[in-house]
């Protein structure tokens, strides 16, 4: 299940910046307990998809995990020892630019103490801090 969009108007994007706070996405919308960015940064394909492995084998076809964001942005790189000129690279990865404040996954339908051993674990394979949130205020 690749997480790289099918289609896209343009294939090669700016950096762009990460300045303020996300203004959508931040509540739970689908889940219980989620990952709420605490500070920005790109996630790339290949850590969504392990942060998405680590809590399917934690919670072993217990619940439903929904993945928030989508990894629709391209950056390139040009190969090692080119010369400058000859314009922008290939495509090297796709990449989710996060801001602080924005969900990044949710999961739903298991216990308490087995969502919050998930997300510790989901966590540690993604490049940014972030918390665990409950939509259950108990004090995580």
């Amino acid at each position: 299940m690749p997480l790289i969009p099918k289609k896209v108007k343009f294939r090669k994007r700016q950096k762009g910046t990460l300045k303020g706070i996300s203004s959508r996405g931040t509540e739970l919308h689908h889940g219980e307990y989620g990952l709420k960015a605490v500070e920005p940064g790109w996630i790339t394909t290949q850590q969504m998809e392990a942060a998405r492995l680590a809590i399917a084998r934690t919670i072993r076809r217990g619940g439903r995990i929904f993945l928030r964001i989508a990894t629709d942005k391209s950056v390139t790189k040009k190969p090692l020892e080119t010369r400058m000129g000859k314009g922008k690279g290939e495509v090297e990865v796709w990449v989710s630019p996060v801001k602080p404040g924005r969900v990044i996954l949710e999961i739903e339908g298991v216990p308490q103490s087995m969502a919050c051993r998930a997300l510790r674990i989901a966590s540690e394979k993604l490049p940014i801090k972030v918390k665990i949130i409950s939509r259950i205020h108990t004090g995580i």
